[in-house]
């Protein structure tokens, strides 16, 4: 069997273990299976992006296909791809290939990046970092050998007794597939070296904490210690947006997610994440999701929460 007959092959198993088991479950997508940070998704062609917090994560297509955006970064991922996300950060995800009979399936497999660390240090070979490419989301073909992690990783799920023990095991493996694979530069420089990015890293970590206080772009380049126009420029380098429009898309998710959980109505929501303007808050809020607070809650309460 050659190589492309291997990979198709692989590709079918991956499809028939991933129909088999969102077929035994109940309720809506995405579901969140046993093994910590492993989520399947099913859905047909959406009508509206979903606005979500990305985790780093390897977002593997298994049928269909996706758009997600970071910022203007726009990214398209088919079957047989996949998605890295690097980095904890907002954006906006769109299937635009999947129907009824045919579904868009993908799997997200977060990333434990303390595993990636240990594995990347028992290589003999590490992968050089690749200082010049877009560190925060890149689309990957995907190697037989990860398709077939992918496979055991939803077979294991059928015995959940061995789910605490093994999936760890799978984990290293897919962390030294991605490290020995033709990207591991990208992904050993963003994900376990980024000694270049440790400041900026640290104030979106601020600002995720602190999201509804204001804040001077100065003194979040303190915290980076660099100068604020090389922080400003750095941190959009790395997340595909401003400081300022990061901090926004943390706001509204947050408001989002409040108004959802029936916590707060849209004025205790809006001061909740940091807004004095009730108008702002609606006028920001409509332009990110597409709807005014409870025209889009209303909605987003029977379709329920989405990921990548």
């Amino acid at each position: 069997m050659d190589t492309r007959a291997e990979h198709a092959t692989s590709m079918a198993t991956l499809v028939d273990a991933v129909n088999r088991y969102t077929a035994r479950q109940s309720g809506e997508s995405p579901f969140y299976t046993i093994a910590d940070g492993l989520i399947i998704l099913r859905a047909q062609c959406h009508r509206h992006p979903t606005q979500l917090i990305h985790k780093p994560a390897l977002c593997i297509v298994v049928q269909g296909a996706k758009w997600t955006a970071f910022g203007a970064h726009k990214l398209v991922y088919r079957a047989g791809e996949a998605l890295v996300v690097n980095l904890e950060m907002p954006g906006a995800s769109q299937v635009i290939e999947g129907s009824a009979d045919r579904p868009y399936l993908s799997i997200v497999i977060e990333l434990d990046q303390a595993a990636m660390r240990e594995v990347l240090a028992q290589l003999d070979s590490p992968p050089a970092a690749d200082t010049d490419a877009p560190e925060s989301a890149f689309v990957m073909p995907l190697e037989r050998e990860l398709i077939d992690c992918a496979s055991r990783a939803i077979r294991l799920l059928e015995t959940p007794d061995a789910v605490p023990v093994l999936y760890p095991l799978l984990m290293r493996e897919i962390c030294y597939w991605l490290l020995s694979g033709p990207h591991g530069g990208r992904i050993a420089n963003a994900i376990v070296g980024g000694e270049r990015h440790v400041g900026v890293v640290k104030a979106m970590h601020v600002l995720r904490e602190r999201f509804a206080q204001p804040f001077r772009i100065e003194e979040l380049a303190a915290f980076a210690k660099l100068s604020p126009s090389a922080f400003h420029h750095k941190f959009k380098a790395l997340t595909c947006v401003t400081p300022l429009q990061y901090q926004k898309q943390i706001r509204l998710l947050e408001a989002r997610r409040l108004m959802a959980a029936g916590e707060a109505n849209v004025q205790s929501a809006a001061a909740r994440v940091g807004y004095e303007s009730a108008s702002q808050f609606n006028r920001e809020y409509t332009r990110m999701f597409g709807a005014p607070p409870k025209r889009d809650i209303s909605t987003f309460g029977r379709v329920g929460r989405r990921a990548s």
